[in-house]
């Protein structure tokens, strides 16, 4: 079975109607920035410039961004692993400067260098990264009930990919999440593999969005390559939620246009992804798409566009450049023993 099956357009598009022109134009320059972050994010690591691993975004950008841009900022994120959550951050408002700095082991990184991708924006509202598949299930609906029990009309956005709902957690987060009607969007970006694995090996339904029947919560499908789609049907999940009507699941129908992270071969299962049929995807890139859109709708000209490009760039090499003039932790004792919970032997005693 394919692992990206073509897209339904029908059944997955959403009207632009719901969006004004300036929505429109911030999600298209979002977007740019995302694409632009994760190029010199993929480039950096090719070039041993960066720690531990990176997750490319080449296809798979939109769904972030549609994701984030219209949470307020007392809204809490988790972010999805793919282009390590920058798409997710920088549209939520996030200076990414600390976090490149993180994914090089720098002192002025978000987790002082410690933690390679695993953010940590608490002031954000952004808590977590793990390298758990699904581990963001549980704390979301600790979140999501405090929120409830604030009374203040947040919500939490709860990104996760195909593979993570094959996790006992998604099951018991969704039930829970259900019964107390707790403000939690399940925001599923299925790009049809999980590493290797097709999703139809691992789920007996087409659409991951099936599981929410079963607890009664309602769903959307979305093109996961349409930013403006998935800013529409998270602006609707949003706004369900924060009045208090409890849950909703979104499945974006994503791509991944590159291997799951630098370094591990491109397969499916045992066999090598056709380098055809991945150029035959690409041509359904978020950018190529919203481009076309935005052009066609005279929300930007070409040279707009140009300048737009240069602006991301520009702000991606400021931040490269602020990262790269951070300072190594300190090495020692120390630096090693700061944040961590070791009692001394007088407490062990």
């Amino acid at each position: 079975m394919d692992a990206n099956p073509p897209v339904r357009e029908l059944a997955m598009s959403i009207s632009n109607t719901a969006l004004t022109i300036e929505d429109r134009k911030l999600l298209f320059t979002n977007l740019l920035r995302a694409d632009e972050y994760d190029r010199t994010m993929y480039k950096r690591m090719m070039s041993g410039k960066l720690l531990g691993f990176y997750h490319p975004g080449e296809g798979a950008i939109a769904p972030g961004i549609g994701a984030a841009t219209f949470l307020n900022q007392d809204d809490v994120l988790s972010p999805h692993h793919r282009a390590h959550g920058m798409a997710h951050a920088l549209a939520k408002g996030v200076d990414l400067k600390p976090y490149l700095a993180e994914h090089t082991g720098k002192a002025g990184g978000c987790s002082e260098g410690r933690s390679s991708f695993h953010m940590s924006f608490p002031e954000h509202k952004i808590y977590m990264f793990s390298g758990f598949i699904g581990f963001n299930f549980a704390p979301a609906v600790g979140y999501g009930y405090a929120a409830k029990l604030s009374g203040k009309g947040q919500v939490v956005m709860m990104c996760s990919g195909d593979g993570s709902y094959g996790q006992g957690r998604a099951h018991e987060a969704m039930l829970m999440a259900q019964n107390m009607k707790l403000p939690i969007i399940f925001w599923c970006e299925n790009n049809g593999l999980a590493i290797h694995a097709e999703a139809s090996e691992m789920h007996p339904m087409p659409d991951i969005s099936s599981l929410a029947d079963g607890y009664g919560m309602p769903k959307r499908i979305v093109d996961g390559q349409d930013v403006f789609a998935c800013a529409e049907a998270a602006r609707e999940a949003i706004d369900h939620a924060r009045e208090g009507k409890g849950p909703m699941f979104v499945e974006c129908k994503t791509l991944r246009l590159k291997e799951h992270d630098i370094g591990t071969p491109d397969l499916i299962g045992s066999t090598p992804r056709s380098k055809e049929d991945i150029l035959k995807q690409a041509e359904r890139e978020p950018v190529k798409l919203a481009m076309q859109k935005v052009l066609a709708d005279g929300l930007f000209t070409m040279d707009e566009i140009d300048d737009l490009r240069t602006a991301a760039r520009a702000e991606v090499e400021a931040a490269w450049d602020w990262a790269d003039a951070q300072p190594f932790p300190e090495d020692g004792e120390a630096e090693l023993m700061t944040h961590v919970f070791a009692p001394n032997a007088e407490d062990a005693a």
